[in-house]
């Protein structure tokens, strides 16, 4: 006789400022993935919005707000745009290695360029060597870390440019966290490359989705998210399909606030569980 699954237990985080749109305030539902059903759970709680942190599956739950929106790429019906497709080939040399979840020095290193070029002041840019390592290794799911390295010249493993951090669902892969040499004048648009590799990815294994987190309106370091098409959003009736017109209109927005707004004034990305506490 097997023992029957526990329903998980919510939790509500009190409400911190927002870091996506200044002058909000944000709070997030979360639960604790444990067990032997953790793999079952992340992936049914990502189907309605949540998202992995560590031990942590959270979802934004703001009293007055509802901008963040859970969003997906079809993989199987991608349709790259042309400066997507000049961004694979500018990088089809790179050596791609799916590698167990475990932090290394050379990570961390590309790591910190980044959040110094990109998120420069965010949450993340204290993070030391022991943060990252619980960010990468402590997961109770299916889950690995791309790597992309330039080619190698003989004498070792080429050059870390980029890493993703990412789980596999039955449904799909889940991107947490990405990053990589935001200077590299030989290699712009890696970061869009990372995610192409995983649409790649996803339809050459047979899962349908790949999941890039929240996309927030109003939040400029967010907007690169509807650049790929076709892409669904999770509302209150279940995920839904952007139709042409409407994804056109949202990337011409995109594409005129990122002319308008600083780079200085990107917010970081979540990578960190320390603000989830087991607190009834």
């Amino acid at each position: 006789m097997t023992a029957p699954v526990r329903f998980p237990r919510f939790f509500v985080t009190s409400p911190a400022p927002c870091p996506y749109l200044p002058g909000r305030s944000e709070r997030k539902v979360f639960t604790e993935l444990k067990g032997p059903n953790a793999d079952e759970l992340n992936e049914a709680l990502g189907r309605i919005g949540f998202r992995r942190s560590q031990t942590v599956a959270y979802r934004p739950s703001c009293l007055d707000c509802q901008a963040c929106v859970s969003v997906r790429v079809v993989a199987d019906a991608f349709a790259p745009s042309s400066s997507q497709k000049r961004i694979a080939r500018r990088n089809r040399d790179l050596e791609v290695t799916e590698c167990r979840p475990w932090a290394t020095d050379e990570q961390f290193e590309l790591l910190q360029r980044y959040l110094g070029v990109r998120h420069p002041g965010g949450g993340m840019a204290s993070m030391d060597e022991l943060d990252f390592a619980d960010m990468v290794e402590h997961t109770p799911v299916s889950s690995y870390v791309a790597e992309y390295r330039e080619p190698s010249d003989g004498s070792g493993p080429g050059r870390l440019v980029g890493a993703c951090l990412t789980d596999r669902q039955g449904d799909g892969l889940s991107m947490i966290y990405s990053f990589y040499d935001p200077e590299h004048e030989a290699r712009s648009g890696l970061g869009t490359y990372i995610i192409l590799d995983h649409i790649r990815r996803a339809a050459e294994e047979g899962l349908p989705y790949v999941y890039l987190g929240y996309w927030v309106e109003g939040s400029q370091s967010m907007q690169y998210k509807v650049r790929f098409r076709p892409l669904e959003r999770l509302g209150t009736d279940g995920w839904r399909r952007l139709g042409r017109e409407e994804q056109d209109a949202l990337i011409a927005a995109a594409v005129g606030g990122r002319r308008d707004s600083p780079a200085a004034a990107r917010p970081a990305k979540d990578g960190t569980a320390s603000q989830y506490r087991m607190v009834e």
